[in-house]
């Protein structure tokens, strides 16, 4: 039977250790659709679960990864044939199914989505998640009555993926953009991306009444703790606020007073378990009117499978910009 490589997760008696391993087909947890895999990328929680430093996996061992873009060599199902081009981000790979960091994925066809026509493998991949993330919250941001007119959307984390991202599709909408970094080196490339204005993290004054003057039309977090309780207080009067990440933390401590008189409304973004109609429909999206346009600026580094570990030790300790690629099997 067949070999191939693969980054996979292991739990040794509570300790979480991970490594490139030959694995068969039929180790793979279940699915009716085997994809050749060509990229993935790193996401904050890819790096999360495979240093342990997060609770992300359900089971072990599994293969890391939660985005991956391929082809289909195997499919028991009729909505895909061998030969089609694909994507799968989220749905439980490396949470509950084995995930994108393996030459081969097996997965359920209800996560996978045809690549869409504007898009190639590495694109997809270039974007992954991030952009998927970014794309969700703009839909949901619009149809809670989020125009452009209301004032600027501040982004926070903005060097990110998911920020450098949000920048990019939200300023092609028509968004006036105020990017927020701690990096004081991005300031020009963010701009670039589609910024309006950067404003430093730490020169900002956050404040600690429960309303602080009223500045943004909505927002776009990343880091979660202290930036999003102050965006809370900082938000006009019907803006919405789209709670993506927690890179700083996962607590939010703030009132109800902004959302009682000023109608500002916190709007959760959950990109892995998207209902599959609404994952396509944005993924479409993402090829076409959506599409970044500096995926070249965005898409920083491109890594092989054995040059994962020092990239997740990077991006926790905040040393990344942008999305790194990383090249499986290249087609």
């Amino acid at each position: 039977m067949q070999k191939f490589r693969a980054f996979r997760i292991h739990n040794v008696h509570g300790n979480i250790r991970a490594a490139i391993e030959q694995l068969t087909l039929d180790d793979l947890t279940a699915g009716d659709v085997v994809i050749k895999a060509a990229y993935s990328g790193i996401n904050y929680k890819d790096a999360l679960a495979a240093t342990g430093r997060g609770k992300i996996l359900r089971r072990f061992p599994l293969n890391g990864g939660v985005d991956v873009s391929g082809v289909v060599v195997q499919s028991n199902s009729k909505h895909f044939k061998v030969g089609d081009k694909v994507l799968v981000t989220g749905c439980g790979l490396s949470e509950s199914y084995d995930g994108g960091y393996s030459e081969y994925v097996r997965i359920n066809s209800d996560c996978v989505i045809p690549l869409p026509d504007g898009l190639s493998l590495f694109e997809a991949m270039a974007m992954g998640t991030p952009a998927f993330t970014a794309a969700l919250a703009l839909q949901r941001m619009q149809e809670n009555h989020q125009k452009p007119t209301m004032g600027a959307i501040v982004i926070t984390g903005a060097s990110g993926g998911v920020g450098s991202l949000a920048i990019d599709i939200f300023s092609h909408q028509g968004y006036k953009i105020t990017a927020i970094t701690s990096k004081h080196s991005h300031q020009q490339r963010l701009k670039q991306l589609g910024a309006n204005n950067v404003l430093l993290r730490q020169n900002i004054v956050m404040g600690e009444q429960p309303l602080e003057k009223a500045i943004w039309g909505g927002a776009v977090d990343t880091v979660g703790g202290d930036s999003l309780a102050w965006l809370t207080r900082s938000v006009k009067e019907w803006g919405n606020i789209a709670s993506i990440g927690l890179a700083a933390n996962h607590e939010l401590h703030t009132t109800v007073m902004p959302f009682i008189l000023r109608g500002v409304s916190l709007l959760g973004i959950s990109s892995a378990n998207c209902p599959c109609g609404l994952r396509r429909r944005i993924w479409q999206q993402l090829g076409a009117e959506l599409k970044p346009r500096y995926l070249d600026l965005i898409t920083t580094k491109t890594i092989q499978l054995d040059e994962l570990m020092p990239c997740f030790e990077e991006m926790l300790e905040r040393k990344t910009e942008g999305r790194t690629v990383v090249e499986i099997c290249p087609m």
